[in-house]
């Protein structure tokens, strides 16, 4: 193995490790997103939480201090994503909080809206596994 190789693996395996322990809530009004979601964060050592819709995201956010990172499902029945976010945004410890938008909505525009409603990236769904993670790292690894 080269210099050049190992230092790339090395780098691959620093990267896995940043996001070991870091805890992430999922929240999605369908399971199967969970899942999809917390498999890869599991393969990753993160610590999973998850709520099927708005009231119980914002109730976690204001008990469980630990979590790093919000994955926020956009449309959702009772309280939709974008005004979880905001709620979320209101809090004490919700100004700071990353939070990123996954989403089927794809159309133009609507990243944007994502954004002005206090989501600091978006994602559309189908995820790619490596783009999450990518995504995760830029901001819980800075």
């Amino acid at each position: 193995m080269s210099d050049a190789e190992r230092r790339a693996v090395e780098a691959m395996h620093g990267d896995q490790r940043s996001l070991e322990g870091r805890k992430a809530l999922i929240v999605d009004d369908d399971m199967r997103n969970i899942f999809a979601l917390a498999t890869v964060l599991d393969d990753e050592g993160m610590i999973i939480v998850s709520a099927d819709n708005g009231r119980d995201a914002i109730r976690l956010v204001e008990a469980d201090p630990a979590i790093d990172i919000v994955l926020m499902d956009i449309m959702m029945p009772e309280l939709d994503g974008l005004a979880t976010i905001q709620e979320i945004r209101k809090l004490p410890r919700g100004k700071e909080l990353p939070m990123v938008a996954v989403t089927a909505k794809a159309m133009k525009g609507d990243r944007q809206k994502c954004i002005e409603a206090g989501a600091w990236d978006y994602l559309s769904k189908p995820v790619d596994p490596m783009h999450l993670l990518a995504v995760l790292r830029g901001w819980l690894c800075r």
